[in-house]
């Protein structure tokens, strides 16, 4: 690969990392006038709407590649893709629920950095299926919990840690999980056709939960609008595509630590869009906690293979 087109895809995923990492600020803002499920219904349904043409255009990209397109043509081939959809869409609104209920209750910094560490959720929950796992994602994970004890232990006691720290683990525990869901069937299915299938269940599912749980008004859906469409447009929208452009022939370490990058673009939103602020022990604790996301990313041994967590982070943000 050219060094121009390496730098630009770079750039691609950098960005990508960026509209996800701001995201959190909006879903932040959105939550202080609807509730989860309405925040992730309208989400959802959004993110529905603009992954038709972006499935459509891949389809006819391929078709002038290959001649051929990856819809499913059988009945086993559909019936495939929509378990996987709804596999992975359960879990999937699952986590985004706990994480966008928990962000009403702790700084878009805390929340970004916590979620990240999915990434080291992966391989550690990996090792219940029988996979082996390196070593130093031990370590990683020894180093991520001195982090966390920084970033949310203010003063050494658990006063600093709250609800939203409590939820945020929990939701970067199902985003793992949803990884490995993903991890499941897409090699089975069309990623693109598998990603608009569990937002869709997503955006069912966080429905039927708003109606029951959930009464939100036009005016609350009208001062949420601007985050909702922001997070539906452009986080599981465009920086979705940009991941997949950017990805693709990538070197996965380049591509890993460029996508590691949302947990500080998080942190940075937070500070200039809320006016978030951090001290020094919770800088040292974003640090930590950075230092072991980018460790967990680095193939060991010369392994070039992309982490199953970045490859899987479709469509959310």
């Amino acid at each position: 690969m050219k060094r121009s087109t390496t730098v630009t895809k770079t750039l691609l995923l950098v960005l990508t990392a960026f509209i996800w990492g701001f995201t959190f600020s909006f879903q932040s803002m959105a939550a202080e006038y609807v509730g989860t499920y309405s925040f992730l219904a309208t989400r959802s349904w959004i993110a529905v709407l603009f992954l038709v043409p972006v499935v459509k255009a891949a389809d006819s990209m391929r078709m002038k590649k290959t001649g051929n397109s990856l819809r499913p043509k059988t009945a086993g081939e559909k019936k495939l893709l929509w378990l996987a959809g709804g596999a992975s869409g359960a879990v999937l609104c699952l986590a985004s629920a706990l994480q966008q209920a928990g962000i009403a209750y702790t700084t878009t910094a805390k929340a970004s950095f916590i979620t990240a560490l999915y990434v080291i959720l992966v391989p550690v929950l990996s090792v219940f299926l029988g996979r082996k796992t390196d070593r130093k994602i031990w370590f990683c994970v020894a180093l991520s919990v001195v982090g966390l004890y920084f970033l949310c232990f203010r003063g050494g006691t658990i006063q600093g840690f709250g609800k939203g720290d409590f939820l945020m683990i929990f939701a970067a525990l199902g985003f793992a999980i949803q990884i490995l869901v993903v991890d499941r069937f897409v090699t089975l299915v069309d990623p693109i056709r598998l990603s608009r299938m569990q937002v869709m269940f997503q955006g069912i599912i966080s429905t039927v939960l708003m109606l029951i749980f959930e009464r939100p008004t036009a005016a609350d859906l009208l001062h949420a609008a601007f985050p909702i469409i922001f997070a539906g447009i452009f986080s599981s929208g465009v920086a979705y595509t940009f991941q997949i452009v950017g990805q693709k022939g990538l070197n996965p370490t380049i591509a890993s630590i460029a996508m590691c990058l949302e947990s500080v673009f998080g942190a940075i939103g937070g500070w200039l869009i809320l006016g978030q602020k951090l001290s020094p022990r919770e800088v040292l604790g974003c640090a930590l906690m950075f230092t072991a996301i980018v460790l967990a990313q680095i193939p060991s041994g010369g392994n070039e293979r992309a982490d199953t967590a970045i490859a899987s982070r479709d469509a959310e943000g």
